[in-house]
């Protein structure tokens, strides 16, 4: 693989030559088994090195400088679905970018002025990088789901994702990790039981990730999560095999 410096150079330049890309995974409702939204990610595919992973490259973007344009493009790819399809969309927010109050202002008029409802799009935060000024980016968040949109902690039962961290941030929606939706055992299973009761009782929706064998979906769906994302049910896709998907159901 290509060492940090390639990568940046060729990050630079990765949104204008259509190397990055939005694809989409959907959700399935865990009572109604519909799909009822879907996950917009970020992939970059060079033309010689082939896919670069997110863990890769989204920390190159943020320490260079180029986590808003991303930002900017995936959150206006992940609303034109939205506006299309009527469904719900989240779309990953960096901390970074969350610093930056150029980014909520720019993402508040963008939502203002979609005629969709503005609480069909919903913010992952992944906690995994911090926050930094913690009260400044609440205060953006709070400004953003005045105006309707949801607030997800991402990757709950992966490195520092605290309940804690769930009321500080406002949240409406959990996501556990797909490592606590494998683990099997008990301990895990009551960390999952807790934080799932924790969300419910605050009116907070649950999405597991990483669903791949149906125990991970009887877990889940025991467990009372509401929505289960994962290999399962469907693979993230392209925005036009999502299309030929929502068209077909």
């Amino acid at each position: 693989m290509a060492v940090r410096s390639e990568i940046s150079r060729a990050l630079a330049h990765a949104l204008d030559r259509s190397e990055i890309t939005a694809w989409f995974q959907p959700q399935i409702d865990l009572v109604t088994h519909r799909v009822v939204a879907v996950e917009a990610l970020c992939r970059w595919t060079h033309p010689d090195w082939g896919p670069v992973g997110p863990n890769e490259f989204i920390p190159i973007a943020e320490e260079d400088g180029m986590i808003g344009e991303i930002g900017r493009y995936m959150a206006t790819q992940a609303i034109a679905v939205m506006s299309r399809w009527g469904i719900d969309v989240s779309v990953n927010v960096s901390p970074t970018q969350l610093q930056d109050s150029a980014f909520s202002t720019w993402l508040g008029r963008l939502v203002d002025r979609i005629s969709h409802p503005a609480r069909r799009l919903t913010l992952e935060i992944t906690e995994g990088r911090r926050i930094g000024n913690v009260s400044a980016v609440v205060g953006r968040l709070d400004r953003l789901r005045a105006m309707g949109l949801g607030i997800a902690l991402d990757d709950f039962g992966a490195g520092q994702a605290s309940l804690t961290q769930l009321k500080r941030l406002h949240a409406t929606e959990l996501k556990i990790d797909r490592a606590l939706v494998a683990d099997e055992s008990p301990s895990a299973e009551r960390t999952m039981g807790a934080a799932i009761t924790v969300a419910h009782d605050a009116g907070i929706r649950v999405v597991a990730e990483g669903i791949e064998t149906t125990r991970h979906l009887e877990k889940a769906t025991s467990l009372g999560c509401d929505r289960g994302q994962g290999y399962l049910f469907a693979r993230p896709m392209p925005r036009r095999q999502l299309d030929a998907l929502l068209t077909a159901l």
